[in-house]
C-alpha cells in the first residue's frame, strides 16, 4: 500500500469538505441575513473553522457565497468536453458549456436571484467563468494535442462566457442598481462563443 498516496487523498478530502462547509455556511447566512450582515468570522464560526483557515480557502465572504452556486461547475465543462465523442470539438464545447451554465437548479434558485441583485455578487459571478481555464485547457489538450493553442482557446472560451454574462446581467441605467436578466442565457452564451466555432473546429481537425 501507498502510504503517502493515501495521506495525500485524505488531505484533500478532508479540503474538499472544509470548502463546501465554508461556502454553504456562507449561503445560508447570506440568505438569513442577508450578505451585508455576513462577516467572515460568522462563516468561519458555521464551519467549525478559524478565520484564518477561511482565508486560506476564498479572499472574500462574496467569493465564499457565489461558491456555493458555481462549485465545481468549470470543472463539469471540462468533463463534458471530454466525454462527448461525437461532432467538432466547436460543438462540443458550445454544448457543453450552455448546458452547465443554464442548469435549471442554479437560475431557478433563491441564491442565484440573491447574487444577481446584489452588485458584489454578481461581479465575483461573472469572473468565476475565468477559473474555466485551466481545466478546459486540459480536456481541450487531450483533443488537440497542442497544450499551448489549447491554453488559448481555453482563455478565450472563458472570457465569451463572462461577456455573454455580463449581457445578461446587465443593470438598469438610473435604477438604484436593479438588475433585469435580459435575453435568454443560452442563446447569448451560443452568440458569445459564435466566433470561436471556426478556430475550436479547426484545432479539432489538427492531428
Amino acid at each position: 500500500m501507498n502510504w503517502n498516496a493515501g495521506a495525500v487523498g485524505l488531505r484533500e478530502q478532508k479540503k474538499q469538505a472544509t470548502r463546501q462547509a465554508l461556502r454553504e455556511a456562507a449561503l445560508r447566512l447570506a440568505l438569513e441575513r442577508g450578505p451585508d450582515n455576513v462577516r467572515v468570522d460568522d462563516i468561519a464560526d458555521a464551519a467549525g473553522v478559524s478565520p484564518r483557515t477561511y482565508n486560506n480557502y476564498f479572499p472574500s465572504r462574496e467569493h465564499a457565497i457565489v461558491a456555493a452556486v458555481t462549485a465545481e461547475r468549470e470543472e463539469r465543462v471540462a468533463a463534458a468536453v471530454s466525454a462527448r465523442s461525437g461532432g467538432g470539438l466547436a460543438e462540443a464545447v458550445v454544448e457543453a458549456v450552455v448546458e452547465q451554465y443554464t442548469d435549471p437548479r442554479e437560475r431557478g434558485s433563491e441564491a442565484l436571484l440573491l447574487i444577481t441583485t446584489q452588485a458584489a455578487l454578481r461581479e465575483v459571478y461573472v469572473h468565476t467563468a475565468t477559473a474555466m481555464e485551466d481545466p478546459l485547457a486540459g480536456a481541450l489538450a487531450e483533443r488537440i494535442e497542442d497544450a499551448v493553442a489549447a491554453r488559448v482557446l481555453a482563455a478565450s472560451v472563458a472570457a465569451a462566457v463572462r461577456v455573454a454574462l455580463e449581457q445578461w446581467l446587465r443593470p438598469v441605467p438610473k435604477a438604484d442598481g436593479l438588475v433585469v436578466v435580459s435575453g435568454s442565457l443560452p442563446d447569448l452564451l451560443r452568440a458569445a462563443l459564435e466566433p470561436l466555432v471556426p478556430a475550436l473546429e479547426a484545432a479539432g481537425q489538427v492531428r
